[in-house]
């Protein structure tokens, strides 16, 4: 009696054991590679997977974790996982010593951003996973910083990084692994160098400083000719104008001096012609007594020599008023 309760205790404490290690719970965005009698049989789930735990057991991978102490000391930990992340993972890089083009040595320090797309292939294919994709990156990168000078290396940071990109994502593509891309976080070339860069990078701002000095005073100085030019434009135009409508008054003046003239040279050989003399002669000696007029005025004395002809001209005047004086009286 005590033989059979003491087996079916024994029995009870195995099925519970082999449900529990039969029992496996994946989360999401995870999984596990099982294999059975040290083969490949399947690749577990999230949720809920039963296993038989005796022949069922899961395949552990290498992984490495990169952190950094409040001291900024970096500490690299290498475990073994029986779950495989399928997330996506960043790995940040020590820095990497590598010589430019031009043979000068940069340090380096990289970010890569990889996600395990078939974790068969990461398991079965590649024998530390993540010491070959760092091995990888930094065989490429000196490969491609090599291709590059060192001023190059400093402008080309997204050529640098779509190159890594393409290469490890080509690479890694058979250890099941997707390489979504790569940062270069630090550049730092020597001492030396990089004061020799500081006073190249002083001098060029002073270059251009004084380009854009330069170029401000010759915008200055053509924006002021040119002002200079629309002023003496606008003042000749308004001096051109003021001209024409001077002249335009001028000649309106004329005009109506000379039809006032005539109106008043109409009346009088009208009145002239009515009394029965001669217009013609009357304007004449008009003229004649303005001429002398003007002659004989002035502060110098002058002698005035009148031809002979003018005191006939100055006679018809003379009958002319006579006529106009008895035309009067006869209309009184």
């Amino acid at each position: 009696m005590e033989a059979l309760q003491v087996f079916l205790l024994v029995l009870t404490v195995f099925v519970i054991v082999f449900i529990f290690k039969g029992l496996i719970i994946v989360r999401q965005s995870e999984t596990m590679v099982i294999e059975r009698l040290g083969r490949f049989h399947r690749t577990l789930e999230s949720g809920i997977n039963i296993i038989w735990p005796i022949i069922d057991r899961p395949r552990e991978i290498e992984w490495i974790y990169a952190q950094t102490n409040v001291e900024g000391i970096r500490i690299v930990r290498r475990v073994r996982l029986k779950r495989i992340d399928l997330r996506e993972t960043v790995y940040d890089f020590s820095r990497q010593s590598v010589i430019t083009k031009d043979n000068v040595v940069t340090e380096i320090n990289a970010l890569l951003y990889f996600q395990i797309t078939d974790p068969i292939r990461a398991v079965y294919e590649i024998a530390n996973l993540p010491d070959a994709i760092e091995k990888l990156t930094q065989t490429t990168l000196r490969n491609v910083i090599g291709e590059l000078d060192l001023d190059q290396t400093l402008s080309s940071r997204e050529t640098i990084n779509s190159k890594l990109r393409a290469i490890l994502d080509e690479a890694s593509d058979k250890w099941g692994v997707k390489v979504n891309r790569v940062e270069l976080q630090e550049i730092s070339p020597p001492l030396d160098i990089r004061n020799a860069l500081e006073k190249q990078m002083r001098a060029e701002r002073d270059r251009r400083a004084v380009i854009l000095e330069a170029e401000g005073r010759k915008r200055a100085a053509i924006l002021e000719a040119e002002g200079v030019r629309e002023s003496e434009i606008f003042r000749a135009d308004g001096e051109k104008q003021a001209q024409i409508l001077r002249a335009e008054g001028q000649a309106q003046a004329r005009i109506l001096v000379a039809q006032a003239e005539a109106e008043a040279i109409q009346k009088i050989t009208d009145t002239i012609t009515k009394s029965g003399g001669d217009p013609a002669q009357y304007l004449l000696a008009v003229r004649y007594i303005d001429t002398l007029k003007e002659m004989v005025t002035g502060q110098d004395n002058k002698t005035v020599y009148i031809p002979y002809e003018a005191s006939g001209v100055l006679g018809a005047l003379g009958g002319i008023k006579e006529m106009l004086t008895n035309k009067a009286g006869t209309r009184g």
